[in-house]
């Protein structure tokens, strides 16, 4: 099932969807009917999403739920470490060397926002070689998941979503999934998102097509789990994780529809604009997702990538411009290498440049861009992506303190000649 946005059905079982009214005094097969918003009831209708589940058990079928005592990398906003201005670069995080699955592997670099107003984001790197279990839910946002290395299966309430580097998805909040190794090992990056959910961006003047089409989006098809036996289920709660004990698996969902689903895109269906006359046009071209705020065109969180493109702009300088941004912008490379950084960026890194921090493309880039005979190139091989986010992205103290911490990042900048006016 393919589409973004829109009302979806499926059904693992003919005849468990009932036909006319969400909660039919009998149900089909007896299942229980049960609702899950991810928005207020009275968001407007454009905006507004829900999906209703027929499952085997009501959600509610479970004991209390009990402080997890596993010590955890996994932070939450508010962050309490004061905001540094200063220009950061990870090398990317080892693979664990003890057993560890998904919900263990997850460690915090930072994010902004207060989850208890329900704005901001947290941003983690995953790294684990162990398949889930257990099952796990975040009831603090929605995630957004990129693979770097290791393709991954999720199953969810939903269904089950299949996923490999260059693609994403996104697990709405409050979705119950168990993510399950494809290999050895996998690692990526998580965007949280506490505040408005990830929609696809107006195109303005772009017009009806570009960027992210709505037909590559995919949600599952219906699957179920009929399994009466213990199973650990953890949620994550205002920053905190809980785990409980189920007697049966929570995937019995046999049918649902809605339009609030886990959905699946793949990166290299982005349809790129970019300039076929002269200078670089903004960043902005390549959001595949936003999670907007109540000011108009100033995001929560933009989900930006850097895939392959043709590079056609005559008399201009290529790569990123030097600048400085009133957002805030944290930045994974998933493959290849990216045209404004040529040493020290690796697949699985990280960089960070906060509010009005001064960026841009390094000495051996700039020298190459300059040079450059500007002929049409295709920019092959490559796929960076960003989360930039309105506020600033405070940073943790494993992040600060990790020795994946580049602490020469500030000398990729300090070769540059004087210009001279006079010559």
């Amino acid at each position: 099932m393919t589409g973004f946005g829109s009302h979806f059905a499926s059904e693992a079982i003919e005849g468990a969807l009932p036909v006319g009214q969400n909660s039919p005094q009998q149900t089909p097969f007896g299942l229980y009917a049960e609702q899950l918003s991810g928005t207020a009831f009275t968001a407007p209708r454009l905006h507004n999403f829900r999906s209703w589940l027929y499952r085997l058990r009501p959600s509610a079928n479970h004991g209390a739920f009990k402080p997890y005592e596993v010590k955890t990398r996994l932070e939450t906003a508010p962050f309490q470490r004061p905001p540094s201005p200063n220009r950061m670069r990870w090398n990317p995080l080892p693979i664990p060397s003890e057993p560890t699955d998904f919900i263990d592997g997850i460690v915090t670099y930072g994010g902004n926002g207060d989850v208890g107003t329900g704005g901001g984001i947290g941003i983690h790197v995953y790294a684990c070689n162990r398949s889930m279990e257990r099952v796990f839910f975040n009831a603090d946002g929605e995630l957004l998941i990129v693979p770097e290395q290791g393709g991954l299966t999720i199953v969810t309430e939903f269904g089950v979503i299949d996923l490999e580097p260059q693609q994403i998805a996104v697990i709405p909040r409050g979705v119950r999934m168990r993510v399950e190794l494809k290999g050895a090992s996998a690692r990526g990056y998580i965007c949280e998102n506490y505040g408005a959910l990830f929609r696809l961006p107006d195109l303005g003047p772009i017009g009806a097509n570009g960027l992210a089409n709505p037909r590559d989006f995919e949600t599952p098809v219906a699957a179920y789990e009929d399994i009466d036996q213990p199973v650990e289920l953890v949620q994550k709660f205002q920053g905190g994780l809980w785990t409980t004990t189920l007697d049966h698996s929570p995937f019995d969902v046999v049918a649902w529809h809605g339009n609030l689903a886990p959905y699946r895109y793949d990166l290299r269906r982005f349809n790129t604009i970019n300039t076929v006359s002269f200078d670089h046009p903004d960043p902005s071209i390549f959001t595949v997702l936003t999670s907007p705020t109540d000011t108009p065109g100033t995001a929560n969180c933009d989900f930006v990538i850097f895939p392959p493109r043709w590079m056609v702009a005559e008399h201009t300088f290529r790569p990123p411009w030097f600048h400085r941004n009133v957002m805030s912008e944290f930045m994974g490379l998933i493959t290849g290498a990216y045209d404004a950084k040529a040493d020290g960026f690796s697949p699985g890194g990280a960089s960070l440049h906060n509010q009005m921090s001064g960026h841009g493309p390094d000495q051996a880039s700039y020298d190459a861009a300059v040079n450059a005979d500007l002929k049409p190139h295709k920019q092959e091989n490559t796929m960076a992506f960003m989360f930039e986010s309105r506020a600033v992205i405070r940073t943790t103290d494993f992040a600060m303190e990790s020795p994946a911490m580049q602490l020469d990042y500030d000398d990729v900048w300090s070769n540059f000649e004087k210009g001279n006016p006079h010559s």
